[in-house]
């Protein structure tokens, strides 16, 4: 390898992280972007509906005495009401649950397909931008959480498993079988149980078990919305907290996203993909190119110029590679 190549792959390899840089830092202005217009389109709706829950109790008390169709009229419209989150009760958690915090909170579940379903539109005009939103926002999410998977494969897996067989003399099966139960005990620790155990100590009504039932049904994105975090009543630096469980839960998908892709490739070497006639995981050049790529031109130029020698007369296509 020349010193031209070899500094022509290292500005490559530059460029695709400057790419990949490029792209997290869109996918968060992205989620910005659709926070401020849910904040804009949800807040008047949400405001008016209060007010009139607001009126609505006022009226209730006011009456001398209480009908059934009176009470009747109270419970539909305060189960409503408390379907789109907004709570009659005056320790209610939140002055709003679309301000910035809450609406890019609501964003990332949208994206991400976690959707809790605490809060959801009011309005006609936020369900349609949902939709819009979500149609961009979802693959694009996937995109972003291949592209650092694809980069963590090298540092996390490809790498750790090399250095088994190099300095321990694992064979093949036992260096992934060791590497994936290491893994796995680190995703495990490090994103259900001691984020179990934030959670149980900042959610006073939450348990241990609670905790790891909702980081459980968060990072595997079946979002039940039964545990929410940052709803209860005089929630300290709520903002903060939402924006801190948002960050967690794409960490958590991409980890999880990482975990699987693990687990694929060391049941590829011990059988099980073959068995099942499942596709095949295996450390290829097309697994080793980035999702994000630079340095297509000088890509083009070297089949350029590799199309313009004169072909090898004893040269012969097998039927093989005609079939690729």
């Amino acid at each position: 390898m020349t010193i031209n190549t070899l500094k022509r792959e290292m500005s490559s390899g530059y460029k695709s992280w400057i790419l990949l840089t490029g792209f997290i830092l869109f996918y968060i202005t992205y989620l910005m972007l659709g926070a401020l217009v849910f904040s804009t389109i949800e807040r008047p709706v949400e405001d008016t509906l209060k007010t009139d829950i607001k009126a609505l109790k006022e009226e209730f008390l006011n009456q001398s005495c209480v009908n059934a169709t009176s009470l009747d009229n109270f419970l539909e419209r305060v189960l409503q009401a408390n379907k789109y989150g907004i709570s009659v009760l005056p320790n209610s958690s939140a002055s709003s649950n679309w301000d910035l915090a809450s609406s890019l909170f609501f964003a990332n579940t949208l994206v991400t397909t976690v959707g809790y379903g605490h809060t959801t539109p009011l309005s006609d005009t936020g369900k349609a931008f949902s939709i819009f939103y979500a149609l961009v926002g979802v693959p694009f999410t996937m995109l972003v959480l291949t592209a650092c998977v694809q980069r963590l494969m090298h540092l996390v897996t490809y790498g750790p498993i090399g250095v088994c067989r190099r300095r321990m003399g694992l064979d093949p099966r036992t260096a992934t079988a060791v590497h994936f139960a290491v893994l796995l005990l680190l995703v495990v620790l490090g994103f259900f149980v001691v984020p179990a155990v934030v959670f149980s100590q900042i959610e006073d009504t939450w348990s241990f078990l609670d905790a790891v039932y909702f980081c459980f049904i968060s990072l595997c994105t079946i979002g039940l919305g039964d545990y929410v975090p940052g709803e209860q009543p005089s929630q300290r630096f709520r903002a903060l907290y939402k924006i801190s469980v948002m960050v967690y839960l794409f960490l958590g998908l991409m980890m999880m996203y990482l975990v699987l892709r693990s687990f694929h490739r060391m049941a590829d070497l011990h059988g099980l993909t073959a068995f099942f006639q499942l596709p095949h995981c295996d450390e290829d050049a097309e697994d080793r190119e980035p999702i994000v790529k630079a340095g297509s031109e000088d890509q083009n130029e070297n089949d350029l110029n590799a199309s313009a020698k004169p072909l090898d007369p004893t040269s012969k296509s097998s039927y093989n590679a005609i079939q690729r």
